[in-house]
């Protein structure tokens, strides 16, 4: 039976084929359904399918098929249609205007088949993109003449045209070439006339519900770009505020004059836009008074709801645009203060989406005249400090059960809404500093006196203290601080009850570590706070711990000078203080609080600029984790076997996590510390590598998952990090680290070359590319040791597939790039053989779809392209590896899973085809080529043209061709190249109905500086904590 269908010499038989969609999608058993499956798959890949598509519509009985059909239609009019002949394509076109005018002249099968004809209007705009304007000039005007002949018809029109307008204006980009996305907005543009006669005389004439609501939603999606004319030299604004009254039309009509209020344009229209606000607040007000909203919105249907998210946008939508033309007389005065009112009880609506709009709209405004405004800004203040989001650092929350607890996962739209209100909060303060303060005060002291105490309302208070950091000068902030860290260590002092401790602690650490500039400047109040967290880091309650040890790293990072200066009325240094207690400061710490801990004691000590001071707390605060390593050491020289004991192997690693804290603040001047430890360290690596192997030699592949392998593999890796963070850290001083490498070549590199592939550590690539960046030329010597123990032996793990050993890739390519950067002069001593290994381990690089792997090894292409392009070995370079290169890089450009390295692709592209120019010997093979190129250019050329042909074959010649020569015409252009590149791949259709934001990423980066830089001109808009300011807390 299947047979039969498959062969498409006669018409199909539509019964069957009606079966055996049902059977896919029917209840059938699962042999049946994978075979329907099977059929319907080649049946679409059948290239002659879709000439059966007129007969199955005509003849099938179910909506599934239809379906189908339509779907092999559409890929062939998305992918062939300008293949097709002119006979065919008229064919389909009439075919399917037909068939709509059909069913939608008739209201029964009109409602009926809704969704196929639905699906039909899809059909047909994706043969509009191709035939209109050129071949169908004449489609608006019958479009319009047939919607005038019924109002099924009008109905349906409607929604083609809604369809048309956002295939054009809202989802064109990266889908059409940009000469075709321009072509077909003028004609748009140009035949607008008629369709907004056509949506007035249907307001006008019409009763029916349905049909008005096609009319606004079709007028809905053209207000954006529609000729200016249209909407005010005309009665469109009158008509639609007619319909706003009426409940069924209010949000679709809110929704127009909303894209009306977007719009921008001089002051030409300004008396009709306050013409259309006085007439719409009139309105307003009847069918919503301001006071109720929040009532409104709380026992409202889903459509009243929503008719006050709209409310919210319009008002936004046109302060943002016109707020100024508002202010000019009192009576136009009063309709705005009475909008802003609106707006902000939509604030107050319990609805957490709803305030970020609404912040906007209000924000942007009202720099410009504070005294109109100052009531409904106070107002709004109110409002941000009592519903102010979680900014990311509280770790503590409360669940939904009402205890506090620990958070365990970040929630993103809680850090958005932060964001915002944080910034509208800053604006806000600006505005008024003495209303903010009096606000934030007033509401402590409530907290204090218990009227108005709840864990709600101290974190949002909290929240909102700490978010307008870096906003107010410093003598203002240095007086509203005093107050408000007062107030808040007494709170902690006369609350009773875990809980309640628990949350004031948070906020306290919270607000103190926004405003390290407070604490530089007043000692007391930093020692004060210093050791209320050595306090909290003793209180078991969950999440305390972590934000005390958080919180001690952030205001140490900024303030670390204040602590190994001696204060007055101090006796010594506080580091020093603080280093006598060390042991029972952290006695209650888990581990990994503990190198948090170590961590900020670490940027302390870096402090100090007296050496002897600095070797001498750096050795005191070391000295347990010494003690402890000694005694180990001591222990294993007496008998090995204690190595091997579960919670030795725990105490080594803890000790080097402890290490490793401390190297990654203190930087060069932990040398004193690993020099003391290191020879032992290695030999520790090397005996727990050679138990890791003979344990997975013995046990085999199942033994490297085992707890004790993971835990001794544990230790290698922390041993390799601590020297890899000593290395990068100690960039003043390179001699210092140099002298590291040469003892660990046998125990680290030839360890690595000896393992079995299971037990090979990937930190040993990282740690070795970390050297190379860091120690450059002069590591040329050895790069041959370094390349002769991992790099066969790990291209043999990574090359057997894409998904193995996923840490080892990316460290190998980082390997392979510092080695290309800094010791090129190593590649060009490899044999022919290893070059070869070189670049096609590169091209196995960047076809991986794991982003950073295959951006790695494009970046890593294009630095030895350029390097060879200047080492005097440039002709056997590319003589031997241009036209690979080149189809390699043509095949990721053109597959989907590769978008994201687009910037890459078109960067090596442009190299290859700008380094033809200076090569000196022919890229062809003078044996294989029947004639003789004039140039390489020309090869190039010929060769690329052949290349894409043969890859595309729904590509005419003369396209590709066009495209090739393009290529070369601009290739010392790059932003038109890059264009270039684009339109080809929206034309070769690989690229099309997909989202590709991938392709404008750069542009996209862009933007995202240009904002930062002008967030910085605000002072707080970018926290303090988070400004890399150069310490001047001397």
């Amino acid at each position: 039976m299947a047979e039969k269908l498959r062969d498409l010499s006669q018409p199909i038989d539509v019964t069957l084929l009606d079966a055996t969609v049902a059977a896919f999608y029917g209840t059938g058993s699962k042999e049946e359904r994978s075979a329907a499956d099977q059929i319907l798959r080649d049946l679409q890949n059948n290239p002659d399918m879709w000439l059966q598509v007129v007969h199955i519509l005509q003849n099938s009985q179910n909506l599934n098929t239809k379906f189908f059909a339509l779907q092999v239609l559409e890929s062939v009019i998305k992918y062939r249609w300008n293949a097709l002949p002119v006979e065919q394509r008229d064919g389909i076109k009439n075919y399917i205007s037909d068939v709509i005018v059909q069913l939608s002249s008739n209201e029964v099968t009109f409602r009926q088949e809704r969704l196929y004809v639905n699906k039909l209007n899809i059909i047909l705009v994706q043969v509009l993109k191709h035939e209109w304007p050129a071949r169908w000039s004449s489609f608006i005007p019958d479009l319009v003449a047939a919607a005038k002949s019924s109002e099924t018809i009008c109905e349906n029109c409607m929604a083609i045209l809604k369809l048309l307008s956002e295939e054009i204006f809202d989802f064109s980009r990266g889908e059409m070439t940009q000469q075709k996305i321009k072509e077909l907005k003028s004609s748009l543009n140009s035949e607008f006339r008629l369709i907004h006669e056509l949506c007035l005389y249907v307001l006008s004439a019409t009763q029916r519900p349905e049909l008005i609501r096609a009319t606004m939603a079709t007028l809905h999606a053209f207000l954006s770009w529609i000729p200016v004319g249209f909407i005010f030299e005309s009665p469109l604004l009158e008509t639609l505020l007619k319909f706003f009254p009426v409940a069924a039309y209010r949000n679709l009509t809110l929704q127009c004059l909303s894209e009306v209020a977007a719009l921008q344009f001089g002051d030409f229209y300004n008396m009709q836009y306050v013409k259309m606000y006085t007439i719409f607040m009139m309105q307003l007000q009847a069918i919503l008074p301001p006071e109720t909203i929040p009532d409104a919105y709380a026992n409202g249907s889903s459509e009243e709801q929503a008719f006050i998210q709209n409310l919210a946008l319009f008002f936004t939508s046109f302060f943002k645009n016109h707020m100024r033309i508002l202010e000019i007389t009192p009576e136009n005065r009063a309709a705005l203060l009475l909008g802003l009112e609106y707006l902000i009880g939509i604030s107050y609506v319990d609805d957490t989406e709803m305030v970020p709009g609404i912040v906007d709209g209000t924000g942007t405004a009202v720099q410009q005249r504070r005294q109109l405004y100052s009531g409904p800004l106070s107002k709004l203040r109110m409002l941000m400090i009592c519903r102010m989001a979680k900014p990311e650092e509280v770790l503590i929350v409360e669940d939904e059960n009402g205890n506090i607890v620990r958070e365990t996962m970040k929630d993103n739209d809680v850090l958005v809404q932060y964001k915002i209100m944080r910034e509208t909060l800053i604006y806000l303060s600006h505005l008024d500093h003495e209303d903010t303060e009096q606000q934030m005060l007033k509401k402590l002291s409530k907290q204090l006196n218990g009227e108005d105490w709840s864990w709600n309302n101290l974190n949002t208070l909290c929240w909102a203290i700490g978010s307008i950091s870096g906003s107010m000068v410093e003598e203002q902030e240095n007086r509203f601080l005093v107050m408000v860290i007062r107030d808040l260590l007494n709170l902690c002092e006369i609350t009773k009850g875990k809980d309640n401790k628990a949350v004031i602690a948070s906020n306290i650490m919270y607000v103190v570590g926004q405003y390290p500039r407070f604490l530089r400047a007043h000692w007391k109040f930093l020692k004060t706070v210093v050791n209320k967290l050595f306090e909290f880091m003793h209180e078991m309650h969950p999440g305390v711990q972590d934000m005390a040890c958080d919180t001690f790293l952030k205001i140490v990072q900024k303030c670390k000078r204040k602590f190994v200066t001696q204060q007055v009325g101090e006796n010594e240094p506080f580091v020093s203080e603080l280093l006598s207690n060390l042991a029972t400061t952290i006695a209650d710490l888990e581990p990994h609080q503990i190198h948090t801990f170590y961590e900020s004691v670490g940027h302390m000590i870096q402090a100090e600029s007296d050496n002897a001071k600095r070797d001498e707390y750096l050795k005191r605060l070391m000295s347990l984790p010494n003690q402890k390593w000694a005694e180990i050491i001591g222990q294993a020289s007496q008998s090995i076997d204690i190595l091997k004991n579960q919670d030795v192997i725990r105490s080594v690693l803890n000790i080097l996590q402890t290490n490793t804290s401390v190297a990654s603040s203190l930087g060069p001047h932990f040398f004193p510390q690993i020099s003391l430890i290191f020879l032992d360290m290695l030999t520790v690596y090397r005996m727990y590598s050679e138990l890791v192997s003979s344990t997975i030699a013995e046990g085999g592949p199942f033994a490297s998952r085992t707890s004790f392998v993971k835990l001794l593999r544990s230790v290698k890796r922390e041993t390799l990090k601590l020297i890899e963070t000593f290395v990068d850290k100690a960039e003043d001083l390179p001699h210092i680290g140099k002298q590291f490498v040469p003892p660990m070549m046998d125990p680290v590199l030839g360890d690595y070359a000896r393992n079995v592939p299971d037990a090979r550590e990937s930190e040993v690539l990282s740690l070795f590319a970390t050297i190379i960046n860091k120690y450059k030329g002069e590591m040329l010597e050895d790069v041959p040791r370094i390349f002769e123990a991992v790099f066969q032996c790990t291209l043999e793990m990574i090359t057997k597939n894409f998904e193995d050993y996923p840490e080892h890739r990316l460290k190998f390519f980082s390997l392979l790039r510092a080695i290309g950067t800094h010791c090129f002069q190593a590649l060009i001593q490899l044999s022919s053989q290893q070059l070869k290994l070189v670049i096609d381990s590169i091209n196995w690089a960047f076809r991986h779809t794991e982003r950073n792997i295959a951006e790695t090894g494009l970046s890593l292409l294009l630095e030895i392209l350029k390097n060879f392009q200047a080492s005097g070995f440039q002709n056997q370079f590319y003589k031997t590896y241009f036209l690979t290169i080149e189809q390699e890089i043509f095949a990721v450009l053109t597959d989907t899973f590769h978008k994201p390295g687009f910037k890459l692709h078109v960067l090596v592209l442009q190299h290859l085809f700008c380094v033809v120019d200076g090569l000196t010997e022919p890229l062809w093979d003078a044996t294989s080529v029947p004639y003789q190129y004039t140039d390489n250019a020309m090869f190039v050329r010929d060769y690329t043209i052949k290349l894409l042909g043969t890859s595309f074959p729904n590509m005419t010649a003369t396209e590709v061709t066009k495209f090739v020569d393009g290529l070369l015409s601009s290739k010392h252009d790059l932003p038109s190249f890059k264009n270039h590149i684009r339109d080809f791949l929206v034309q070769s259709k690989e690229f099309s109905a997909q989202d590709n934001k991938d392709l404008y990423a750069e542009e996209a980066a862009a933007q995202r500086e240009r904002e930062r830089q002008r967030m910085l001109t605000i002072p707080g808009l970018i926290a303090p904590s988070e400004l890399q300011d150069e310490m001047v807390d001397s």
